[in-house]
């Protein structure tokens, strides 16, 4: 079923993505949790993720670039706040540099994942992301940040139908 429901909050200087899945909580959360399955989903269809570095635990990094149908490469890096296997995911979400640094050119946001039951056994998934400033929200969004994350996401039924246990 995937993005079910999208809603900017610029007063609060958030976006909430709400997505489902016909899989339980545990199979979702091994979206996240194993690298392979995330650079399956978290570049849009057009920029596949590679991940690099995944230490997917309270302070921990994940590291990743995308890949563009010319061969340019985005590199983006996460730093992991918060832990709850399998129910939810914390980490603040940045871009860098060729070599994998962080460019504090460009903003960083939060990102709070959360994993709950929903109808039938599925899965709800919701992702807020909160940015530093309106300016920086204005920004992501023009750079198209909502339909990037609609394309990931659009992803993940195929996933979870074709490796229902991975």
């Amino acid at each position: 079923m995937t993005v079910t429901d999208v809603r900017k909050d610029p007063a609060a200087l958030t976006m909430t993505i709400t997505a489902e899945f016909d899989a339980p909580v545990e199979r979702a959360w091994r979206l996240w949790a194993d690298p392979r399955q995330l650079e399956r989903w978290w570049g849009p269809p057009t920029h596949p993720a590679t991940v690099v570095d995944h230490e997917l635990v309270p302070g921990g990094t994940v590291t990743y670039f995308m890949t563009g149908p010319e061969g340019d490469r985005y590199h983006g890096w996460w730093r992991v706040v918060a832990v709850a296997e399998p129910s939810s995911l914390e980490f603040e979400d940045g871009f860098a540099d060729d070599t994998g640094a962080p460019n504090l050119e460009m903003p960083v946001t939060a990102t709070a994942v959360s994993l709950a039951p929903g109808a039938g056994g599925g899965t709800v998934m919701t992702l807020q992301t909160t940015f530093p400033s309106t300016e920086a929200m204005e920004q992501m969004i023009a750079m198209q940040m909502e339909e990037g994350i609609r394309q990931a996401i659009g992803q993940i039924d195929a996933i979870l139908v074709g490796d229902p246990v991975g």
